[in-house]
């Protein structure tokens, strides 16, 4: 089998997996409908980026025990129903079940397989190719953003729920179809492993999760993890409303969405590629500090269109990035054998960060009347992440091994 067309299908896949990210085009059209208020719709939100780090565990157990097939096709399945009877919202209970529950179990599910099979595929370029893969889901809400806003305005956003649904099913039945693992122990003809930039951080074993939660690094990059993402998924969650805020137009704060979706993509395919070469971690520290410097600056010129599209590229960039390359340094330091239940459980630090993201812009906002002060919390967090990162060591380095897993079983 062609090994990229495996990667075709994931990012087929993440691209509509992805569309949870244009999540805040329907904001502004529920709130002006059922008259609720921004903390009461950020709910939806949060409850479908926790949901999506819980099942992702589950998914990636399935991923690693049957395969990525029968995972990614649930995937699609629950993101495209959930899309269709989000159309028949009548309650913020209904939205919160239909969109936040049943959306984000697809998310799990889907979002589960492609980064295990990139990694087994190509472990001569991992980086690049697993930020090829999450980096479709980065896109989309650049692709699906500005069509939903569309229909929004031209047929309403309940029909539109409907129209996205059936089109997010069909895109990720295909991924689905062309994802496959390949045989165990795989290796590109003539490739042998380098013995420097990330290829050096590499274990020589594949920990069984039991394993990874006892080193130290695997907290380290949690903490990292978590509190790293969450400028990120305050931003994604408020995007529009805080550029309506700052002054920006309705179609101005649309295209907002495509210039974060660049950098989001952008953030995961090129500094995944970076990552190969200056390794994980000092990727993962550049990026995470340059979040915590772009945060504050972003509220401060945010007046200045040009300077907000800019600063918008920035921190999806750096957030994007986290989302390509943790992803990669769990292959790195804990194999590919159990990757999916791994990354499972270091992604849920995504989904705490889903809870505390959308809290922070929505609750200061509310009680506030502006963003100041989220932008500013944000960046503190993200400087204890970097201090996290300085910290992590890989484990196969920073302290005795583990007892060996047991041998790899192929699957398909």
């Amino acid at each position: 089998m062609n090994r990229w067309l495996p990667v075709v299908g994931g990012v087929c896949m993440n691209l509509a997996l992805g569309s949870l990210y244009a999540w805040s085009v329907f904001v502004l059209p529920l709130e002006q409908e059922f008259g609720w208020t921004r903390a009461q719709t950020s709910w939806t939100f949060t409850i479908a980026v926790v949901t999506f780090a819980a099942s992702f565990i589950l998914g990636g157990r399935i991923q690693d025990r049957r395969g990525p097939r029968i995972a990614a096709a649930l995937g699609a399945t629950l993101v495209g129903l959930g899309f269709i009877l989000a159309s028949f919202t009548a309650s913020l209970l209904y939205l919160y079940v239909i969109f936040g529950v049943v959306v984000g179990l697809g998310n799990g599910f889907g979002y589960a397989t492609p980064v295990p099979v990139a990694s087994k595929w190509f472990p001569d370029k991992r980086g690049l190719v697993v930020g090829l893969m999450v980096g479709g889901y980065g896109a989309g809400s650049a692709v699906f953003g500005p069509v939903a806003t569309s229909l929004i305005g031209g047929v309403g956003w309940r029909l539109t729920f409907q129209v996205l649904g059936a089109l997010f099913f069909v895109m990720g039945m295909v991924g689905a179809a062309l994802l496959k693992n390949p045989p165990a122990g795989y290796q590109p003809p003539g490739w042998t492993p380098p013995q420097t930039g990330a290829a050096a951080q590499r274990t020589a074993r594949d920990y069984l999760p039991s394993e990874m939660l006892r080193t130290p690094t695997f907290y380290l990059l949690w903490i990292a993890y978590c509190l790293g993402a969450t400028a990120g998924l305050m931003v994604i969650s408020q995007l529009v409303p805080f550029a309506r805020e700052a002054g920006l137009s309705a179609a101005a704060a649309t295209f907002a969405i495509t210039m974060g979706a660049v950098g989001n993509a952008g953030g995961r395919i090129l500094s995944g590629w970076l990552s190969d070469t200056l390794g994980r971690l000092t990727t993962l520290r550049v990026m995470v500090l340059m979040s915590a410097l772009a945060m504050p600056i972003w509220f401060a010129v945010r007046a200045e269109v040009a300077l907000f599209y800019l600063l918008a590229v920035v921190v999806y960039w750096c957030y994007g990035t986290q989302l390509s390359v943790f992803a990669s340094t769990t292959a790195d330091f804990y194999g590919t054998r159990h990757l999916g239940m791994n990354y499972g459980l270091l992604f849920s630090a995504w989904g705490v960060a889903g809870i505390l993201g959308p809290i922070v812009g929505a609750r200061v906002f509310d009680a506030l009347g502006d963003y100041r002060y989220a932008f500013y919390a944000a960046a503190a967090l993200a400087l204890v992440s970097f201090g996290s990162l300085v910290a992590a060591r890989p484990p196969h380095l920073a302290g005795p091994t583990p007892v060996p897993a047991a041998p790899a079983r192929a699957t398909s």
